[in-house]
């Protein structure tokens, strides 16, 4: 599951249960990239707050599933399976259309997202791809890229945010061997109203 310890919400403390029980799915299961925090349950909750403020809160106005797209794009530029694994399948959820998810996917793996995006979107994943890859070359002509295609200010933040959050993880996932053994995969924290409910179903 991962190389470095963790404890399972059977073996957990009061104080790590009580955590856990947040952001259980069925069967109290704890997806794998939050346990692997369970020896220091302080960055658990540093965690989780981020991701549910940058991906499931209803004051961002960009749609869900194209933050989940990004997320998706993101985690394949970092190699990492795991995310790829879990938000392609929160995408998938999000679309409820198999024949858009699965070219929309294609499209992210052959990096060919022209295929699949608007003209506003495709500059959000070049930013995101140019954050990622090389970020010490964003420049101001970067914000005016984005505006010109139709991102407003607090757009560009959300997608900052959103790509931003992904790297973290990524490198949390890849650097500590955290794999889907046992997750179920695509829940994620419902009720984007209430920024404290972190529950997976």
């Amino acid at each position: 599951m991962s190389w470095i310890k963790t404890i399972d919400f059977a073996e957990a403390s009061d104080s790590l249960k009580k955590i856990y029980k947040r952001v259980t799915g069925p069967n109290n299961n704890v997806d794998n990239v939050l346990k692997i925090h369970s020896l220091r349950p302080h960055t658990l909750v540093g965690h989780m707050a981020l991701y549910k403020n940058v991906l499931h809160n209803s004051n961002n106005t960009l749609p869900k599933w194209y933050l989940e797209s990004l997320g998706t794009y993101v985690s394949h530029l970092n190699q990492c399976s795991y995310c790829v694994d879990h938000h392609a399948e929160g995408l998938k959820r999000l679309l409820n259309d198999d024949e858009k998810y699965n070219q929309i996917r294609k499209n992210i793996k052959n990096d060919e997202l022209e295929k699949s995006f608007d003209e506003k979107m495709l500059e959000g994943f070049r930013y995101a791809k140019k954050l990622t890859l090389a970020h010490h070359t964003i420049s101001q002509k970067d914000m005016d890229s984005l505006r010109n295609v139709g991102f407003d200010d607090g757009e560009i933040l959300e997608v900052n945010q959103l790509v931003s959050y992904f790297n973290y993880v990524n490198r949390t996932v890849v650097g500590l061997g955290v794999d889907t053994v046992g997750d179920i995969l695509g829940l994620s924290p419902n009720e984007s109203d209430d920024p404290n409910n972190w529950s997976h179903k």
